[in-house]
C-alpha cells in the first residue's frame, strides 16, 4: 500500500465517507504523500508522524482529554479490534519481528533513560522501568497481542519523534542512523496500513478532527 493506491480509493469512496473521518484521512494522506518524496530518513520519519497525528489526534472536552500516548494507545486497540485482514498482526509478525525486538532493546528510545541523564530520575529507576517495559514486551509478543505490542513500540516512536521535533538530534546524525531507520521503515509500513482500516470502517465513530476547517460566508 503506497499514497497512490490509497488515494484513488480514497477519491473512490470519500463520497460516502462522514465529514470526521474524510478529513482525517485526506490530511493524513497528503502527509503520507509529503513522507514518500522525502529523500532523507529524518524528514521521512517527521512526515510519516504527522500523518498518524492527522489519523488519530481527536479534538475532545480539555477535562477528559487523554494524554498524547494513551491517545494513540487507545487509537490503536481501536484499529486492531477492526483490523479484519489483519493488516497489523502481518506487520508485526512477519515483517517486523526482528526490528521491534531490536527496537525494544535500544535504551535511547527509552524516555526514563533521557530522564536519567538528566538527573529527574536514579539509574535504579529507569533501569527498572526498562526491565518491565520487556518484561511486558515480551509477555505481549508471547500471546500475540498485537495491540499491547503496537503500544510499546509507538513508546519508543514517540520518544524518537520528540528528540526530532524538539530539536534534540541532528539532522543526519551519525549517533541514531540505525535506529531512525528502522522506525522509519516501520512507520512506513504502520502508516498506510492505518489509513487502510479507516477506509475499511467508515461507520465507526472516529471523533471529532482537531482544527476543523472553517468556513466563511
Amino acid at each position: 500500500m503506497d499514497f497512490a493506491a490509497l488515494k484513488a480509493r480514497q477519491r473512490a469512496e470519500r463520497h460516502s465517507h462522514p465529514e470526521n473521518l474524510a478529513l482525517r484521512v485526506h490530511r493524513a494522506l497528503s502527509w503520507l504523500q509529503r513522507a514518500e518524496l522525502a529523500e532523507d530518513s529524518d524528514g521521512r520519519f517527521v512526515f510519516l508522524w504527522i500523518a498518524f497525528n492527522a489519523a488519530y489526534a481527536t479534538d475532545i472536552d480539555p477535562q477528559h482529554r487523554l494524554s498524547e500516548q494513551d491517545a494513540f494507545k487507545a487509537f490503536l486497540h481501536k484499529l486492531c479490534s477492526l483490523d479484519s485482514q489483519k493488516r497489523l498482526d502481518q506487520l508485526v509478525w512477519q515483517h517486523y519481528p526482528q526490528a521491534i525486538r531490536v527496537l525494544l532493546d535500544n535504551p535511547y528510545v527509552f524516555q526514563s533513560f533521557w530522564d536519567c541523564q538528566r538527573g529527574l530520575i536514579s539509574e535504579d529507576e529507569w533501569t527498572g522501568r526498562f526491565a518491565n517495559g520487556k518484561k511486558q514486551a515480551a509477555q505481549a509478543l508471547g500471546s500475540n497481542d498485537t495491540a499491547t505490542v503496537l503500544g510499546v513500540v509507538f513508546n519508543r516512536l514517540y520518544t524518537l519523534r520528540n528528540q526530532l521535533m524538539h530539536g534534540g538530534a541532528t539532522w543526519n546524525g551519525k549517533v541514531n542512523r540505525e535506529q531512525l531507520r528502522d522506525c522509519e521503515k516501520l512507520l512506513g509500513d504502520l502508516v498506510p496500513a492505518v489509513i487502510a482500516i479507516m477506509l475499511d470502517s467508515p461507520d465507526t465513530l472516529w471523533g471529532d478532527a482537531v482544527y476543523p476547517v472553517v468556513k466563511h460566508p
